[in-house]
């Protein structure tokens, strides 16, 4: 015999906790869509990102012609090897300008970007990494260039090299 169990009240039950489930019970769509949104922007928006960049001291730089920074997040030290990142921004277009004046030529860039290793002990460098940017402040297209990483070279006085060796080489 099949039968079937069925709530059954004789009188009505006053219940004393109320549920409010706010606006996401009456816009549930809006609201997913806003939080599937929120994480595909997240997700997209992933990359390098740069810390603040801090301008060398002026005695290095080239008024009016590039802008040097580095950035002190970046530096990595390993015993007597030290590992920075140096943006240069210049302030007119730079490259080769014999194939045409054209912005979109490969060879013509407003920017670039150098990860440099210094040895502190042999007072040196070598470079690790070199990038031109077709816009200020390592922005825009991107050119990676030819680096031999073998190729170590002494920091020579008064030039920009000598500034990033003493910052990345001065706490030793």
């Amino acid at each position: 015999m099949a039968f079937a169990i069925r709530p059954y009240r004789r009188l009505p039950v006053q219940c004393p906790v109320t549920y409010y489930g706010g606006l996401s019970i009456k816009f549930p769509l809006a609201y997913s869509l806003g939080f599937w949104l929120l994480i595909t922007l997240l997700v997209l928006s992933r990359g390098p990102v740069y810390a603040e960049w801090v301008a060398l001291e002026k005695q290095y730089q080239s008024p009016g012609l590039q802008t040097v920074y580095f950035d002190p997040d970046t530096i990595r030290r390993e015993g007597h090897l030290v590992t920075i990142w140096q943006l240069t921004d210049y302030k007119s277009m730079q490259g080769n300008v014999g194939l045409g004046r054209f912005l979109l030529d490969p060879s013509r860039f407003l920017s670039t970007m150098t990860h440099k290793q210094f040895d502190c002990a042999e007072k040196r460098l070598r470079l690790l990494a070199y990038m031109e940017f077709l816009s200020h402040m390592g922005t825009g297209r991107r050119n990676d260039g030819y680096v031999d990483k073998e190729n170590w070279l002494p920091v020579e006085p008064e030039s920009i090299n000598q500034a990033l060796w003493e910052l990345a080489c001065g706490d030793q």
